[in-house]
């Protein structure tokens, strides 16, 4: 009998989970990550014979994604009956987010949570984009250097008046600095990140490799 209890309970909780999901536009900001690709390419795009990480490209900050985010935690694979993008507008978005395939999986977990088509969530996310300067300084880099993640925000911070250090964090991963991670309201105005985004990399030497 407690076995059976146990099955229904299951299957009764896991249907309710699934009914309800998460609403499309339910959420509080926007975190938009922006990658280093020759990191990235360095932690797993080499492993993945990536196109992003040919010599003859010239990326540098790319656009890793725009995500809806509540004050703790955040939605994704939302149901939507919002218009999913084709083939060749995910393959537009190449030129800022390395690769069409990148583009097509961030709108499937979370531009389906926006409750925009996913033409206006390329824009929106083109915009964003475009609405922080990205250091140039670390485009100049000719080597390898390693450097205190904070060198990271401060460049950020400086080129981007609007920014303080509550606006913006900066992720490490093996050691490599990963990504700058900046909270925009819905007007892509830079706001006060939540408590479980605004986790700094403490690393004083993380790794920084130049443009391939």
């Amino acid at each position: 009998m407690r076995r059976i209890f146990l099955t229904l309970l299951f299957a009764f909780t896991g249907f309710s989970a699934h009914a309800e999901g998460e609403r499309a536009g339910e959420f509080d900001y926007y975190v938009m990550a922006l990658s280093w690709s020759a990191n990235w390419c360095a932690l797993e795009g080499d492993a993945r014979n990536s196109p992003q990480c040919d010599t003859r490209e010239d990326f540098g900050w790319t656009l890793h994604g725009l995500w809806p985010q509540f004050h703790r935690g955040y939605p994704s694979y939302c149901q939507t009956a919002k218009r999913p993008p084709t083939r060749g507008m995910s393959a537009d978005m190449a030129d800022i987010m390395g690769s069409g395939g990148l583009a097509w999986y961030q709108w499937k977990k979370h531009g389906t949570c926006t409750d925009l088509a996913a033409a206006d969530y390329y824009d929106l996310s083109r915009r964003a984009y475009a609405s922080i300067t990205r250091p140039a300084i670390f485009r100049k880099l000719d080597r390898t250097v390693k450097l205190p993640a904070s060198v990271v925000e401060d460049a950020f911070i400086k080129e981007n008046p609007t920014l303080t250090r509550d606006n913006i964090t900066i992720t490490c991963r093996q050691g490599y600095i990963q990504e700058a991670r900046i909270c925009l309201s819905r007007d892509l105005t830079p706001v006060p990140c939540g408590r479980d985004v605004i986790k700094d990399c403490t690393l004083k030497d993380a790794v920084f490799t130049p443009l391939r």
